[in-house]
């Protein structure tokens, strides 16, 4: 499929979004072409910063006080200057906390070339020791504003293979919402469309306040097929299309008796299903208790009291079968 098949014009729709781009990057970025492409009812904002980082994050401070974006994304050193605009809805990716120091690890010093194209056509830059200096302190201000009261706005997302930053514990000991994704610093097709999309799915859920239909879906032999320790057929997509459309949870079941299991069961689940399935696992061996609208097992589920599809069996013998049915339902 083209990318611009998994458009979502429903996310979003006449909302602002303030995008922060990477170090020596601008706002003519592929992020920014991905975030129109497949948000085409919102309107992107992507400034071009100076180099300057105080110059930078008072031209973000005054975009923000003036078009009042609903949301603000940045990546990179755009994370860095986004986890500082306190009190907005935003989601900081791989952010780099401490420019100076990945800037040293990395030969950052002396003239740089802009990766993507400026509107005032400048081609390159000099970072001197006098500019990593002052993004030390621009950094330094990190986690500065009433994070408390803020922890509810940010999301941080941090690629697994990520070779320059790597700052989830110190983000994760600030604001809970930080999430492994499988990706590494710069966001591709892949990153965008299954880790970046679902949180903006969450957060614009939530500014709305849409609620969605429960739709439970057992781990074992359902979601991941046992024999191989792999998703199962069509597992991974459908998962995904269904995570767009319904409130989805997991349940993982386990013997009591080997709760040294359960680690593992949560692992795989970060690991093949990824962001949308973030703070989404239930752990119990009674799912007919839980209360939803939808549940999907291959085991009995009597006494559960929404509707209960038996996977593997007529009609419901394939993940096709199961997104069939999903999809004439529409939502209900």
């Amino acid at each position: 499929m083209k990318l611009y098949e998994y458009a979502r014009p429903e996310l979003f729709a006449d909302k602002k979004i303030l995008y922060v781009h990477g170090f020596a990057s601008s706002g003519a970025s592929g992020t920014v072409s991905r975030m129109r492409l497949l948000l085409p009812q919102a309107e992107v904002i992507a400034p071009d910063l100076p180099v300057d980082p105080f110059e930078a994050r008072n031209l973000l401070r005054q975009v923000c006080a003036g078009d009042r974006p609903d949301l603000v994304i940045g990546t990179s050193m755009g994370g860095m200057y986004t986890e500082q605009l306190y009190g907005i809805d935003r989601i900081c990716v791989n952010p780099a906390l401490h420019l100076a120091d990945t800037l040293l690890k990395n030969n950052g010093l002396g003239k740089q070339e802009f990766h993507n194209p400026r509107r005032d056509g400048q081609t390159s830059f000099m970072v001197t020791k006098g500019l990593l200096e002052a993004y030390r302190e621009v950094s330094d201000d990190r986690f500065s504003g009433d994070t408390a009261a803020d922890t509810d706005r940010i999301y941080g997302l941090f690629g697994t293979r990520d070779p320059l930053v790597d700052c989830f514990e110190e983000f994760a000991a600030h604001y809970p919402r930080a999430i492994h994704f499988d990706g590494e610093h710069q966001l591709n097709d892949h990153a965008f469309l299954w880790s970046l999309l679902p949180v903006i799915q969450w957060i614009d859920d939530a500014q709305e306040g849409r609620s969605r239909r429960v739709l439970l879906l057992e781990l074992d032999d359902v979601l991941r097929d046992t024999r191989n320790d792999l998703p199962s057929g069509e597992a991974f997509k459908v998962f995904h299309h269904l995570t767009q459309v319904y409130d989805t949870y997991i349940i993982c079941r386990e013997d009591h008796n080997h709760p040294d299991r359960w680690g593992e069961k949560l692992q795989w689940v970060d690991r093949h299903l990824g962001v949308p399935a973030w703070n989404r696992v239930i752990v119990g061996n009674h799912p007919e208790l839980l209360i939803g609208d939808y549940l999907v097992s291959r085991q009995p589920c009597e006494g559960f009291m929404g509707t209960f599809l038996r996977f593997g069996e007529d009609p419901f013998r394939t993940w096709q079968d199961i997104q069939t049915f999903f999809d004439r339902l529409g939502g209900q």
